[in-house]
């Protein structure tokens, strides 16, 4: 019998079996079965899984007509729905978002839709609505909390951390005893994101002035917060309020500041109204209306007016509202300069004109002089133009008598030299104030 090995060589062809030995005439290759090989169990399969198809179709909606017209699946009424979480909603504001659903399949209610109109409620922060099978809506709120007092014009409201305005009667606040500050410039024209963060700069400073339970914040007693970069704090000090410049940050820091100086600040200043502290080397103090702002600066820990480290004081960089108009000083003579009378020329000697010293301003302040200071002096070089005339002429008396008496002219040079010049300190105090 011959025996039949594998050729190396051949390819993966089928192979021919004899007939003889009852094999078939071709080895057909085996597959999955739902990849049939032959065109009859191709059609097969497409029909089989068409008949699927269609009977889960046919099916989910019967499945859908029995649910949507069984009257076990309705919602009977108001009792039908559920609502929990209700603290400042009332269960009066939550029925009427139902309302068209009353009478409806509980499969055909739109749960996102009724979630938006949940979520509009102003108390409302969050809402879950559910289907309970087979005719129950159970609705879970999360009501907002409210962080502040807030004043519009004459009336006081809530705000949240989100700056959403929220409203409840006065008798209703009481029984609940809130502590807040009050908080205005937040202003419902505002859009929601401006309110937004305006009331995140209120959370930093609260949670700044809180930390570590110290409750520093219940010694604000309102807030302004109309410019978010510049949160400007009222705090009652002895019977007034203080107004503070805390700007957005680094709150703590600044409120100790402000502590640990205002007790010297208001013994020096009794109508202090306004401290600036956004500064880190000085601070503006601000007076009531009518006075000027002062310029302190910082130094270490001391914090003295106008004056750090024995420096000068700076200029005021701004005032709370105009200052009057600076009174002019009363000018003093100098004290060398002692008042004396003038001493009246000799007849015969020609007086040399008076030249006026340079005389130094002298005042106590950079306010001008009044001009009703300045007459004496203008009276005074009337009387030594007159004197000089006479003199000319008594001069010129004197050597035409000379003359006529055949006699040589006097010399009067003599006199004119050794004629000393009047000192400053024989002059009137007024002509020593010349100029101021």
């Amino acid at each position: 019998m011959p025996l039949e090995m594998p050729d190396p060589d051949a390819d993966d062809s089928p192979r021919l079996r004899s007939p003889r030995f009852g094999g078939e005439r071709f080895d057909a290759p085996e597959g999955p079965w739902w990849r049939p090989s032959s065109t009859v169990g191709r059609v097969f399969l497409g029909v089989g899984i068409l008949a699927i198809l269609g009977g889960c179709i046919a099916g989910g909606l019967a499945l859908k007509t029995f649910l949507g017209r069984d009257s076990r699946f309705r919602i009977a009424g108001a009792s039908n729905i559920e609502a929990t979480g209700l603290t400042q909603v009332s269960r009066a504001e939550v029925l009427p978002v139902f309302g068209e659903d009353i009478g409806r399949n509980i499969f055909f209610v739109p749960l996102a839709e009724r979630r938006k109109q949940l979520e509009a409620i102003p108390w409302v922060e969050r809402a879950t609505v559910m289907r309970l099978l087979p005719d129950q809506i159970r609705v879970s709120l999360v009501e907002r909390q409210p962080v502040a007092f807030v004043r519009q014009g004459q009336q006081i409201g809530l705000v949240d951390a989100d700056g959403v305005l929220l409203t409840m009667p006065a008798a209703m606040m009481a029984q609940h005893h809130y502590s807040f500050p009050v908080v205005t410039g937040v202003d419902p024209s505002d859009a929601l994101t401006v309110r937004r963060t305006k009331m995140a700069v209120y959370g930093r400073l609260l949670g700044e002035l809180d930390a570590n339970n110290q409750h520093l914040s219940e010694q604000i007693s309102e807030i302004d917060l109309t410019d978010p970069q510049d949160a400007r704090v009222l705090l009652p000090e002895q019977g007034m309020d203080i107004l503070g410049h805390f700007g957005d940050d680094r709150f703590l820091d600044r409120y100790q500041r402000y502590k640990a100086h205002i007790a010297e600040w208001r013994a020096q200043y009794p109508k202090l109204a306004a401290v600036d502290l956004r500064y880190d080397s000085q601070v503006v103090l601000e007076m009531t209306q009518g006075t000027n702002a002062v310029q302190a600066q910082v130094n270490g820990d001391s914090l003295k007016d106008g004056k750090a480290g024995g420096e000068e004081k700076p200029a005021a960089t701004g005032t709370a509202d105009a200052p009057p108009a600076a009174k002019p000083a009363a000018t003093k003579p100098v004290a060398s300069a002692k008042p004396v009378k003038a001493s009246a020329p000799q007849p015969s000697a020609k007086r040399p004109a008076v030249k006026q010293p340079a005389v130094k301003k002298v005042a106590a302040s950079k306010a001008k002089k009044p001009k009703a200071k300045a007459e004496p002096v203008e009276a005074l070089a009337a009387r030594q133009r007159k004197a000089r005339e006479h003199a000319a002429k008594e001069k010129a008396a004197h050597e035409k008598a000379a003359k006529e008496k055949k006699h040589p002219a006097p010399q009067h040079a003599s006199l004119t030299v050794k004629k000393a010049k009047p000192s400053p300190s024989n002059r009137p105090a007024s002509a020593v104030a010349e100029g101021q």
